[in-house]
C-alpha cells in the first residue's frame, strides 16, 4: 500500500518508520526539512511518567493573570479567530478534575506505549541524539503547589509511575547543580525513569535512515488539498505537483485544522507558541543539571543535551506570530541564572520559537475523523508532548492499516 504521510516533523517520521517497518510504500511531504517546524527546539524531555495537563482546575484562578499579565508564562490574547473562541472555551471546559484525571489515564498509556516504541527506533536507527536517561525533578516553589503536586503523584501512582516526593536537601543531592537554588524550592517529585534527547537530532538521522530505505521526501512542497474521487483521497496535491495515495496520514501539526476544514472536519488544534534557548554548558561537576528539570513555577524546562543544555517554556494562544520577542528569551535567560547560576556562560542563547499544535484536552487525535474521507488518517494534536507521544500514535496509525479499519 502506498501511504503519503503529510508532515516530516517528529511526528510524521515516527509514522513513516512505522509504515515502513510494516512494508508499506511510504512518501513523506513536507514544505522544510526535517524536524523544522515544532520539533526544532522542543523541551527536548522524554515525560513518559509525568504528563500533567494543561486543562487543568488551577487554571480558573490564574485565568485573570493569563488575559492580563506580560509576564505571565502562560498567555492568553483574544483575536478576531473564530477557532480560538471556540478552541479557548473548549479548553476552560476542560479545566476541571475529571477531564483532566481522563486526559492524564490516556496520555500516560500513550506515552507508555511511546517509550517501548522510542527504544525500537533507537535500536534499530542508532541516532546519534544526545540521549540520556537521568530522571526528571519537577520543582514546587511553595506548601500549595506542592499539595497539588501531590494529587498528581497519587493519580499517576496508581497508574503505573513510579515517582516519589523529595525534600529540597533530597533535591540537590540528585541535581548537585540545584545547590544555589535550594532556598526557593518546597518539594520536588522525581521521576528516576524519564529521558532526554535532542529530537531535532532524531528527525535528521530518521530521515536519513528512511531515504536509505526507499521511502521517497517530497520537501519544499506546499500541501494545497487532495483529489478526491468516490469520496476517497486518490492524490495529495501539492505546489510541486500531484502526489498519488492509496492513504494518507496528516501529521502537519498545526496546519492539520485547515486542511481537514476542506472535507468538512472539525480539528480542535490550535498553536500553542513556545521557546527555548540553548546554551552551552559549563563542564565543572556540580555546574549544570544531568537530571532533567521542570520549574512548576516558572513554566520553564530544563534538558541536558550532551555539552548543551536546553531551556525552553511559556505557552502562549496568540495565533500563527512567529516572532521572538527578546523579552520572552531573556525570561528563559533569567530562570536559567536563576535555577542553575553556574551552568554557563550564556554566550549564545540560539533562541528559538515553535507552534506547538495543541487541543483543548490535551490529548491528540489519533485515526479518522468525522468528516473526512474514510482513506485519510490523523495524527496531530499533540501539544507540548509531542516528543514523547510520537512513537506510540505512529504505532496506533500502523495497527489501524495492518486491521485494514480503512
Amino acid at each position: 500500500m502506498h501511504v503519503c504521510v503529510l508532515g516530516a516533523g517528529i511526528v510524521g517520521l515516527a509514522t513513516a518508520w512505522q509504515l515502513n517497518r510494516q512494508g508499506h510504500e511510504v512518501t513523506v511531504i513536507d514544505r522544510a526539512e526535517p524536524g523544522a517546524g515544532a520539533s526544532g527546539g522542543n523541551g527536548a524531555q522524554l515525560s513518559y511518567s509525568y504528563v500533567q495537563p494543561l486543562a487543568d482546575p488551577s487554571i480558573w484562578q490564574q485565568l485573570p493573570k493569563l488575559l492580563l499579565s506580560p509576564a505571565s508564562p502562560l498567555k492568553l490574547r483574544p483575536q478576531l479567530d473564530p477557532l480560538q473562541w471556540r478552541w479557548g472555551l473548549a479548553f476552560l471546559a476542560a479545566c476541571n478534575a475529571k477531564t483532566s484525571r481522563e486526559t492524564t489515564m490516556r496520555l500516560l498509556a500513550l506515552a507508555a506505549r511511546s517509550r517501548v516504541a522510542f527504544e525500537a527506533m533507537r535500536a534499530d536507527v542508532q541516532p546519534d541524539c544526545d540521549f540520556s536517561a537521568t530522571g526528571k525533578l519537577v520543582l514546587y516553589a511553595s506548601e500549595a503547589s506542592l499539595d497539588g503536586a501531590r494529587r498528581q503523584l497519587e493519580l499517576q501512582r496508581t497508574l503505573g509511575s513510579e515517582q516519589r516526593l523529595v525534600t529540597p536537601d533530597e533535591c540537590v543531592g540528585i541535581e548537585p547543580a540545584l545547590a544555589g537554588y535550594r532556598g526557593q524550592i518546597a518539594g520536588a517529585i522525581h521521576t528516576p525513569s524519564e529521558c532526554a534527547a535532542d529530537c531535532l537530532k532524531v528527525c535528521t538521522a530518521l530521515a536519513q535512515a528512511l531515504r536509505a530505505r526507499g521511502v521517497r521526501f517530497v520537501l519544499g512542497a506546499e500541501v494545497d488539498g487532495f483529489d478526491l474521487r468516490n469520496g476517497r483521497v486518490a492524490a495529495v496535491r501539492t505546489s510541486g505537483g500531484d502526489v498519488p495515495a492509496d492513504v494518507c496520514v496528516m501529521a502537519l501539526g498545526t496546519a492539520s485544522h485547515g486542511l481537514g476544514a476542506q472535507f468538512g472536519a472539525y480539528l480542535p488544534v490550535y498553536p500553542l507558541k513556545g521557546y527555548s534557548i540553548t546554551v552551552d554548558v559549563d563542564p565543572a561537576p556540580g555546574a549544570a543539571p544531568r537530571v532533567n528539570v521542570t520549574d512548576s513555577a516558572r513554566k520553564v524546562v530544563f534538558a541536558r543535551i550532551g555539552s548543551r543544555l536546553r531551556v525552553a517554556g511559556m505557552a502562549e494562544l496568540v495565533g500563527h506570530d512567529a516572532s521572538i520577542p527578546a523579552t520572552r528569551i531573556e525570561t528563559l535567560a533569567e530562570a536559567t541564572r536563576a535555577v542553575f547560576p553556574k551552568a554557563s556562560r550564556m554566550a549564545s542563547l540560539h533562541p528559538w520559537t515553535g507552534m506547538r499544535p495543541a487541543t483543548p484536552t490535551g490529548v491528540p487525535i489519533v485515526g479518522k475523523v468525522a468528516g473526512a474521507p474514510p482513506n485519510m488518517l490523523f495524527n496531530t494534536g499533540h501539544g507540548a508532548l509531542g516528543f514523547t507521544l510520537a512513537f506510540g500514535s505512529a504505532e496506533r496509525i500502523a495497527q489501524d492499516l495492518e486491521a485494514k479499519r480503512i
